[in-house]
């Protein structure tokens, strides 16, 4: 059976003024979304392959979480440690701009840890929910000794953390070889921004930064839907990409395409949280059934739409496929 990797952190959110209730609500979040979403999506006969570090303190209701999603392998890629798991404390500022509070963490994980596993997997999906699960000597690393396609939402490579554990924006140290490591990249505006500070206009950054190395850039909008900004490497079927030496080959030049969705339906009310690692995990899984470029982005508009009127990761498997009453 193939079998993709899902890299990322659970954290333990305690969640303020997401909505009009405005009472704080503790839930799983993390890469709980992006696993909710995958297996909601997961083409038929794949195995969902969670490479997640869990605190002791919180192994029990992690496990409890992940044994109701379908398809998971649970033994593979788990490791409970001896850190306390990463809890944050969000306060929503508007309705998708949000400050963050992180205490704990578990340990990055190391190539000696990640190269077994690597071994069983076909595709790779790694979202940086804490911006601490591998650094870039791990990544290259990574990049060169696993040979399938690989999706990175580089969301909190983005974010410092001060002595209170406040999360702020900054810019992404030797941002070119942390693009050169993935096929796909998801960012979202303000972290376009910081990538392209240099070149002024975020989209011409966009449309010389893919390439035959990073072939798809994709920029989340919030309520407004996704952008993207393919290379002319991009093509369906990512199991069947091939990575050439770009050293030696000769390439003609050639234009990217882009592309802009907006929302299916407008404009809704409802929780932002989460609907990123939403869209990205299920844009990658129906790319890797097989589907296009815009079947995938259609699709995860979708999914990343229903996630907006739930609340948490509890519960969203269920609600994604349509189990629970809208």
């Amino acid at each position: 059976m193939p079998a993709l990797g899902v890299v990322g952190t659970m954290v333990w959110d305690r969640i303020h003024a997401r909505d009009a209730q405005g009472s704080a609500v503790e839930e799983w979040g993390g890469i709980a979304y992006a696993l909710s979403a995958a297996a909601a999506a997961c083409p038929p006969g794949w195995t969902l392959v969670p490479i997640v570090k869990i605190g002791r303190d919180l192994e029990e209701q992690a496990f409890r979480f992940l044994r109701r999603l379908p398809n998971l392998d649970l033994a593979t890629g788990l490791r409970v440690v001896v850190e306390p798991n990463n809890r944050v404390e969000l306060r929503y500022q508007d309705r998708e701009r949000r400050c963050e509070q992180m205490s704990g963490g578990v340990a990055p994980w190391t190539f000696a840890e990640l190269e077994p596993i690597l071994g069983r997997l076909d595709a790779l999906y790694i979202n940086f929910i804490s911006g601490f699960e591998f650094g870039l000597d791990v990544a290259q690393r990574v990049r060169a000794a696993f040979h399938g396609p690989i999706y990175a939402d580089l969301h909190s490579l983005f974010l410092g953390i001060d002595p209170a554990g406040w999360r702020t924006l900054q810019p992404l140290a030797a941002w070119r070889s942390w693009l050169r490591c993935f096929d796909i990249v998801q960012v979202n505006e303000d972290e376009l921004s910081m990538l392209s500070h240099a070149w002024g206009d975020p989209w011409r950054f966009a449309a010389e930064s893919v390439n035959r190395e990073l072939r798809l850039l994709i920029v989340t909008l919030g309520a407004r839907g996704v952008a993207y900004v393919a290379a002319p490497e991009f093509g369906a079927g990512p199991l069947h990409w091939q990575r050439e030496d770009t050293q030696s080959a000769v390439v003609l030049p050639a234009a990217a395409r882009s592309a802009k969705f907006p929302p299916p339906s407008g404009e809704i009310e409802g929780d932002p949280t989460g609907c990123g690692d939403v869209w990205g995990a299920t844009c990658f899984c129906s790319l890797l059934g097989g589907h296009t470029l815009e079947e995938a982005a259609h699709t995860a508009l979708e999914a990343a739409t229903r996630n907006v009127r739930y609340h948490g990761a509890t519960g969203l498997f269920d609600y994604l496929r349509g189990r629970l009453p809208t």
